[in-house]
């Protein structure tokens, strides 16, 4: 994701302006390129709610901030499984659903599923989904593997033969081991739901055996560089990938970038509109939630950022390319082999941390 672009474009209306708090402010925490500018002077245009707007791209950079207290965001976009602990730990409010008309626009399956992190749905909606999967360079790959490697498998990553075959022309994994592990352990034949330790460490050995393959770890850089062709394969993001493929095409140098689930199973995961328990302006932040489910905003958001949303009432506004896409919108066979992640308790996440840390590391 290009922070430094999105920071830029919306510093006009109010990224970096002074005074976190006031009556007619609403400060948001989101992650990074994942928005249109468009959508945020829109809102002000019709509310006169100036959008304090800044961004990160980790879930634990969004944690921090909120558990430290007192952060003075009034609305963030935690994945699903962090929210489900921050939760308990009290950071959010209770959405007001009478504040909310427009959340009858939301796709009841997809609720129902995000539901399994927040029961009801009573603290946060669905602001856009996607699964974790694979991005790559089709022309580099196809040098190195040949035309017909199907590249739908985790083995272009994990698999020390064909990951080797790719390493000169660069492969990027996220620096999120709770995307990092799953895919591993599916790949393994592994629940991947799993929080057996003797099933992270068995993971943590695998990935440490295909390291030196990996020219570097992060959770934004890759856009730019498959756009740019500087790497050729990248553990992503569904929509972050595929917004590197657009980019590559209108910028006409002949890189062509696609995104393929692997067919050994996929995280699909819920990105979700909260307001912290210490928000200043709690009411201007169920405005803010309320105008992004509107069907024809969230349509918008969808058809610049490449990420589904759950707002049905605004599937007809897609992109018929976007909303046809199986990468964006996955079949329902391909849906079939997608599976949700996991909120790790306290135990479980030290031995995350400290296995992935040497994953990272290399030591």
């Amino acid at each position: 994701m290009d922070k430094t672009q999105l920071l830029g474009s919306v510093a006009a209306i109010g990224l970096l302006s002074a005074g976190m708090a006031g009556a007619e402010t609403v400060n948001v925490f989101n992650w990074s390129d994942y928005i249109t500018d468009e959508v945020l002077e829109q809102f002000t245009e019709e509310t006169g709610i100036t959008v304090n707007y800044d961004v990160y791209d980790s879930n634990d950079t969004l944690e921090a901030r909120l558990l430290a207290g007192s952060s003075g965001f009034d609305v963030v976009v935690p994945t699903a499984t962090f929210l489900q602990r921050q939760i308990a730990a009290g950071v959010y409010q209770p959405l007001n659903r009478d504040l909310l008309p427009n959340w009858e626009n939301m796709d009841p399956e997809l609720m129902a599923a995000a539901a399994n992190h927040d029961p009801d749905n009573e603290h946060a909606t669905i602001y856009m989904w996607g699964t974790t999967g694979i991005g790559y360079n089709i022309d580099m790959v196809a040098e190195r593997l040949g035309e017909d490697f199907e590249v739908d498998t985790w083995d272009m990553i994990f698999d020390p033969e064909i990951a080797g075959q790719l390493a000169d022309c660069g492969i990027s994994w996220l620096d999120s081991p709770a995307d990092m592990f799953p895919a591993a352990f599916a790949w393994m034949g592994l629940d991947p739901q799993s929080t057996d330790p003797d099933d992270f460490e068995a993971a943590a050995e695998m990935m440490s055996g295909v390291r030196d393959t990996v020219r570097y770890f992060h959770s934004s850089q890759y856009i730019s560089d498959l756009a740019n062709g500087e790497t050729c394969v990248a553990v992503g993001w569904s929509g972050d990938v595929l917004q590197a493929a657009d980019r590559a095409a209108e910028a006409g140098q002949g890189v062509n970038v696609w995104y393929a689930i692997p067919r050994e199973g996929a995280m699909q995961w819920f990105d979700m509109l909260g307001i912290p328990v210490d928000a200043p302006n709690p009411e201007n932040a169920h405005a803010f939630i309320d105008f992004i489910m509107r069907p024809e905003i969230s349509a918008a958001i969808t058809n610049y950022v490449w990420f589904p949303n759950a707002n049905a009432a605004s599937w007809e506004m897609v992109e018929e390319e976007i909303f046809n896409d199986p990468a964006i919108f996955p079949t329902e066979e391909v849906s079939e082999t997608l599976f949700t992640g996991v909120t790790y308790d306290s135990r479980t996440d030290r031995t995350v941390t400290r296995l992935w840390t040497r994953v990272r590391t290399g030591q």
